[in-house]
């Protein structure tokens, strides 16, 4: 069934059609002309290869190979070669023995017969590893021609949703209830048994060029239909009505799976190649109201950051012109004579604000060695993503792509050592730090370190449970090698350039005696202000964050890369303003400690998205077992250390930025 798309989905759309889906495929995603054996067209291939990936679930973080649950396997098995991306993302492409001609319909052809015998205890390991996966709904991930094969299906308000995964069977429980895919056949009604889809209908839809002037056929669709089938005779199959291919509860009898499939091929000139993926992503479900939830965030915050511009220029504006105006009058004001005090003179001892701190305010804050490596790491992470999400605007990372976009984003932050090495060093000789070594080897160890030492026991709870995700021991020598080898070295070199440049020039001067700070209100205290300074940010944020969440554990593509890059944009703005509006109450109320309360106010961005996280998992997954909750939350870690760090350092630089501003426009003694 066609699904309606309202006119208000058709404009954002082409609001942003400068990173829109079609943009997808500008980068050298080739196509690849196919034609009917015998044509005998040059650079035209007649033979389709179906290519298998790895098998999850919305219910265990841990995927498998496709080898793994005893399937059909090539003869002559081979893997493409994968990019680090895929390999970090766990992906496990491979062939299969599913291989068919192009244009040649096939009518249930079977592929293999997998016999598991009562007596034998490997064919029972098997044969319940299998169950296992059924009871999981563990989802197979096919290719063609580097397009999903996809499942597509009614879903509420008959609208169509498209899939690109198909479950390899469903389980009705022992009191009766059928579960998942289980719903879709009244057939699957025995309680307390499996039923295993064995066999699949693929239809492929392909856009002719003869209309065009070019020769071939190009694939925009590919479909599958899977139903469980029981095959009385191996041999010669019979696809067409029969009972379900059911596998009891109880492994009390031999059991034997024939694996069919039957392929179909229709011409469709309509669907160019260019947007073969739209079907797949505009029929992700509640398209429309996702995409309209993210413009009212963004007007809502885009709202909220005018008005704290707009009341912050106002009362800047007022109290440097009253600064100034009375530093002015003093100096035309004859001193005071004994026993007699001008009501001026009076005004201007009274006076308070953030202009009596500047001898203070520019004083190097505790442990500036650690703020400023945590900036250096910061500003790596802030410029890796910025180049990252804006190629991904661009098209170039898009899902057709796979594993560009991890690919991408590790190859950035290991060239990207330098700034990271130039800007610790120069804010940490701007604080006065002496101790050049130990700052340069934090720099370019501790947060990545962190990373990496959580990583790797992610990886070892992955490893013991045979998990493809694993990531292999070569992947990891690679992965140092970059580490040790380029980021580095890159590191050291921009902290050459850092030591070397001048510590940075401050406005006004700071006193030898630090000034006491008078007692604080309760929003004026560093804890309120912290957490307050992280709600704005959050908020501008949390629609994207479930997309991004619902990719990663519930298997769901994402591909709105133009909103995210004006969320980030959004973001950018609203730390700094929330940042800067809490710095200039505080320096009001004459606290002058800022260096670290810049930081930490946009920083605490990040216990909001983690406490979402917590949420997200309780309330949205459906994730059972002690492994997989462990790999949620140790990766879920792994993205709170990142946004705090990245979020930490634009709040700071801002923070920075407009105090050096403030106290170098207004007069001071």
């Amino acid at each position: 069934m066609k699904r309606r798309i309202d006119s208000g989905f058709v404009s954002v759309y082409l609001l942003f059609a400068f990173c829109s889906c079609s943009a997808f495929y500008l980068p050298g995603l080739a196509p690849v002309s196919f034609c009917k054996e015998g044509e005998g067209v040059e650079d035209c291939q007649t033979s389709i290869q179906l290519f298998v990936n790895r098998l999850d679930s919305v219910e265990s973080v841990l995927p498998y190979e496709y080898d793994v649950f005893d399937f059909c396997k090539d003869a002559k098995e081979k893997r493409p070669s994968e990019n680090l991306g895929q390999v970090l993302f766990g992906e496990r492409i491979e062939t299969s023995p599913y291989k068919f001609n192009f244009n040649t319909p096939v009518t249930c052809k079977a592929v293999c017969t997998k016999s598991y015998k009562k007596d034998n205890q490997e064919d029972a390991g098997k044969l319940d590893f299998l169950k296992r996966g059924m009871q999981l709904n563990y989802q197979h991930h096919w290719i063609i021609d580097n397009m999903p094969v996809t499942w597509c299906y009614e879903v509420e308000d008959s609208q169509k949703y498209c899939n690109p995964g198909f479950p390899i069977g469903c389980l009705v429980t022992p009191d009766g209830r059928a579960k998942d895919a289980c719903v879709i056949n009244s057939e699957f009604n025995k309680k307390n048994t499996f039923y295993v889809f064995n066999h699949v209908d693929i239809k492929i839809t392909f856009h002719s060029g003869a209309s065009e002037g070019w020769t071939g056929a190009r694939l925009v669709t590919a479909t599958l239909e899977p139903k469980s089938i029981k095959h009385a005779d191996e041999k010669n199959p019979v696809c067409d009505g029969g009972s379900p291919m059911e596998i009891p509860g109880e492994f009390d009898s031999d059991v034997a799976i024939t694996y069919t499939y039957s392929v179909t091929f229709e011409e469709n000139n309509s669907i160019k190649w260019a947007s073969r993926w739209d079907y797949i992503l505009v029929s992700m479900p509640h398209t429309n109201i996702q995409w309209f939830s993210i413009m009212n965030s963004l007007v809502i915050v885009l709202f909220l950051s005018g008005m704290v511009a707009m009341i912050m220029l106002r009362t800047l504006h007022k109290d440097i012109a009253r600064y100034n105006q009375v530093d002015q009058e003093d100096l035309i004001k004859l001193p005071p004579t004994p026993g007699k005090t001008s009501l001026l003179y009076e005004d201007a001892q009274e006076e308070s604000g953030w202009k009596q701190v500047h001898g203070d305010v520019f004083r190097p804050p505790r442990k500036g060695m650690l703020l400023s490596v945590f900036l250096g790491q910061g500003t790596q992470i802030f410029i890796m993503t910025f180049i990252t999400l804006f190629l991904a605007c661009l098209g170039f990372l898009s899902p057709a792509n796979r594993g560009a976009l991890m690919t991408c984003a590790v190859v950035l932050w290991v060239l990207l050592g330098t700034p990271a090495g130039y800007v610790s060093a120069r804010l940490y000789k701007t604080f006065g730090g002496e101790k050049w070594k130990t700052n340069v080897l934090l720099t370019a160890l501790l947060c990545p370190g962190i990373v990496f030492a959580d990583f790797f026991l992610m990886n070892l709870i992955l490893w013991v449970e045979g998990s493809s995700a694993a990531i292999p021991f070569g992947t990891l020598v690679a992965i140092l090698a970059l580490w040790f080898g380029i980021s580095v070295p890159l590191t050291f070199i921009g902290a050459y350039f850092g030591f070397k440049k001048p510590a940075i020039e401050q406005p006004v001067r700071t006193n030898q005696i630090p000034r006491q700070i008078p007692e604080q209100s309760f929003f004026t205290k560093p804890i309120p202000g912290i957490v307050m300074g992280g709600i704005l940010p959050f908020g501008c944020i949390f629609i994207q964050l479930f997309f991004i969440l619902n990719s990663i554990w519930s298997h769901q593509m994402y591909y709105m890369f133009g909103f995210l890059f004006l969320v980030f944009i959004i973001l950018l703005i609203t730390c700094s303003e929330a940042t800067i509006l809490l710095c200039y109450f505080h320096l009001c109320a004459e606290d002058y400690h800022w260096w670290w309360r810049s930081f930490l106010t946009s920083g605490f961005t990040a216990v909001y998205l983690f406490i979402y996280a917590v949420h997200y998992f309780f309330s949205k997954l459906q994730i059972i077992g002690a492994a997989s909750t462990i790999l949620y939350f140790g990766y879920t870690m792994i993205m709170v250390l990142i946004f705090f760090l990245f979020t930490g350092t634009i709040g700071f630089f801002a923070c920075f930025w407009f105090v050096n501003k403030i106290y170098s426009v207004v007069k001071v003694d």
